[in-house]
C-alpha cells in the first residue's frame, strides 16, 4: 500500500520503476507496447509517465546530457542508428531526427493562440511510416497525417499540395518535411498551403538543403521511394514562400550558424549530400534564426547541424 500521504498514481509510478530496473533489457522491449497502453513509457533502465506535454514549459526538465526526445520524453543515453536527419531514431515513440526539429520548432516558436495548445488542428505530411510517433501526436494535437498517394505512407488523409482537398482556413498548424521537392508546381502548393492554413497559423517547412541555390536534377533523382524529385531547393527558396504571402524566416540550430558565419569547414561534404562549399557561398544570414543552442542540439539529436534547416512561414 502507498504511504497515507502519497497519491495512488505517484505510488504506481515509483512501482511499476522499480520493477522495470530489475528487469533485462530485452523483457524491457517486449513490454514496451503494454506500458503504452497502460499510460505509462518503457524507458531504458526505467519506467516514467508520459512527461508534460509540448506547450508545458517544464518540457525539456533538467536533461543537461545524453538524449531526450522532446516528442515522447524518452530519456536515454543515446538515440539508436546514425546521426542523421533520416536516423536517430527514438526507442519509444519512433521519431527520427527530422521529426524531433520539426517539432521543436513548432513548440519552442508558437503560442497558444498560435496552434501550440491542446486539441490545435495539425496537418502533417506524408510522415515517415509507423504508428507510434502518429499515436504521440494525437495525444496532443487534433492531428491529421496526408499523403500523395499512399503508396510510400499511410496516412489520414490522400492530398495532392497542387489542389489541397480541404475548405479555407481549416487548419492552424502544417509540419511539412522534404514533400515540397516532390511537387512539380512549387507555387501552386505553397498558394494553397496559405489557403488552407488559418490567418495566424503557420507552417513549418524542411527540405533537403543540400545546394545554396535551386536547381533541377540533372537525372532523375528519388529520394527512397516512387515519388521524383523536382527541385533541389537553395536558399532562394524563401523568396517563393515570400511570395505566397508568408513572412517567412529559416531556423537553424546554432551549430549550423556557426558554420555558415565561419565560411568554412573541415567536414566532408560527399559524406553525406551536403554541398556546404555552396551553402556557405549563398547564405543569406540576415534570413537566419536560431532555433536551438548547441546544447539542445545534441540532447535532441539534431545532427549534423546543417541538416536540419527549416523554413517558419507565418500566416497574417
Amino acid at each position: 500500500m502507498p504511504p497515507a500521504n502519497e497519491p495512488i498514481s505517484s505510488h504506481a509510478r515509483r512501482l511499476s520503476r522499480s520493477v522495470a530496473e530489475r528487469l533485462p533489457a530485452g523483457a524491457r522491449d517486449r513490454l514496451r507496447p503494454i506500458a503504452r497502453r497502460l499510460g505509462l513509457a518503457a524507458v531504458p533502465g526505467r519506467w516514467s509517465t508520459t512527461g508534460a506535454a509540448p506547450w508545458d514549459p517544464r518540457r525539456l526538465g533538467t536533461a543537461t546530457d545524453g538524449a531526450l526526445c522532446n516528442i515522447c520524453r524518452w530519456r536515454g543515453p543515446a538515440f539508436e542508428g546514425i546521426a542523421h536527419v533520416e536516423a536517430a531514431d527514438c526507442p519509444q515513440c519512433r521519431s527520427i531526427a527530422r521529426d524531433r526539429y520539426l517539432h521543436w520548432c513548432f513548440t519552442s516558436r508558437t503560442s497558444r493562440e498560435h496552434g501550440n495548445r491542446p486539441g490545435a488542428r495539425l496537418l502533417e505530411t506524408s510522415p515517415r511510416l509507423g504508428t507510434e510517433y502518429r499515436d504521440w501526436m494525437r495525444r496532443w494535437y487534433s492531428y491529421r497525417a496526408s499523403d500523395f498517394d499512399l503508396s510510400a505512407h499511410r496516412a489520414d488523409l490522400q492530398l495532392d499540395l497542387q489542389q489541397i482537398d480541404l475548405p479555407d482556413a481549416s487548419v492552424d498548424v502544417v509540419l511539412t518535411a522534404h514533400v515540397l521537392e516532390h511537387v512539380p508546381d512549387t507555387a501552386r502548393a505553397l498558394a494553397e498551403l496559405f489557403r488552407v492554413i488559418a490567418p495566424g497559423g503557420r507552417m513549418y517547412l524542411q527540405i533537403p538543403l543540400v545546394y545554396g541555390q535551386t536547381s533541377v536534377p540533372s537525372t532523375p533523382e528519388f529520394h527512397a521511394d516512387n515519388t521524383p524529385v523536382f527541385f533541389n531547393f537553395g536558399w532562394d527558396l524563401t523568396d517563393q514562400i515570400r511570395a505566397a504571402g508568408f513572412t517567412t524566416t529559416v531556423l537553424v540550430a546554432q551549430g549550423y550558424l556557426d558554420v555558415l558565419r565561419s565560411g568554412g569547414t573541415d567536414h566532408d561534404p560527399a559524406s553525406d549530400g551536403f554541398h556546404l562549399s555552396t551553402l556557405i557561398e549563398h547564405v543569406r544570414l540576415d534570413d537566419l534564426d536560431v532555433v536551438a543552442t548547441a546544447q539542445q542540439q545534441q540532447l535532441m539529436g539534431f545532427d549534423p547541424p546543417w541538416q536540419h534547416a527549416t523554413w517558419e512561414c507565418l500566416r497574417p
